[in-house]
């Protein structure tokens, strides 16, 4: 089974630099999209109906901003919107699928970057990630969480930690909580297979960051430590153009 997890920065744009077909050439068995900045009702039938695929949107109350999006293969037994917090879920930020096997959470953590409030705002929704999860754990269930969690967890993951570590993404509290993740029975699978430095997911368009790999990793798939032990790979598809990110994905 393969799992591909991709911040698009607009999925409409993202159409128009070759996501279809990009789709069709990677077949993954679920692919969960992070900034689509559209609702359903403004997105063609090409983008709605993919062959072979069923899609949920889950889209922000605020026009072109945020959401979150899942293509699957495979049904699943049934598909939630949010935390069913609204504070949160207004902005559309999380489709949570339900799986024989798993409980997939596709997530678009908040930015903290533009002011205290929305750094605030950011540590709140990691606490009530976490807390969901770990309800999920208590229930029995296992666990992936795939998305763009804004966060590069240690000084391998970004190009410049030392100038970066009072900017919001590289904060001791945003790191911290990737730390309690961790800890709580989640494994960063990227790591179980990768242990090398220069391996980003994020790059700055205005300063061409991409072109020297002078990048941020932000994007993620975190499982449980049982679900870990199925991994067969963990991989970050680079060269994938078309968003300022780059896919992720799992093998299990």
């Amino acid at each position: 089974m393969r799992l591909i997890s991709w911040n698009v920065n607009g999925i409409r744009a993202a159409q128009k630099k070759g996501f279809l077909d990009w789709l069709q050439k990677e077949q993954p068995d679920i692919l969960g999209l992070q900034e689509t900045k559209a609702e359903p009702e403004q997105l063609n039938e090409e983008l709605l109906k993919v062959p072979g695929y069923t899609a949920y949107w889950s889209s922000a109350e605020k026009k072109g901003y945020s959401g979150t999006a899942l293509y699957t293969k495979i049904p699943p037994r049934q598909v939630r919107h949010g935390f069913d917090l609204p504070r949160f879920d207004r902005e559309g930020r999380a489709v949570i699928a339900e799986y024989p096997e798993f409980t997939l959470l596709n997530i678009y953590f908040p930015n903290g970057k533009k002011d205290q409030e929305r750094l605030n705002y950011k540590m709140d929704f990691y606490a009530a990630t976490l807390a969901y999860c770990q309800k999920l754990q208590k229930a029995g269930q296992e666990i992936i969480i795939c998305g763009d969690v804004n966060t590069a967890h240690q000084e391998i993951d970004l190009a410049h930690p030392q100038e970066n570590s009072n900017t919001s993404g590289f904060l001791p509290i945003e790191r911290a909580w990737i730390d309690r993740l961790l800890a709580s029975g989640f494994v960063d699978t990227l790591r179980q297979f990768r242990p090398e430095p220069e391996l980003y997911t994020w790059w700055d368009y205005k300063t061409h960051s991409r072109e020297r790999n002078t990048g941020w990793r932000i994007d993620y798939f975190f499982t449980t430590a049982k679900l870990a032990g199925r991994l067969k790979n963990a991989f970050i598809l680079a060269e994938v153009q078309g968003s300022d990110h780059c896919p992720v994905g799992i093998v299990l």
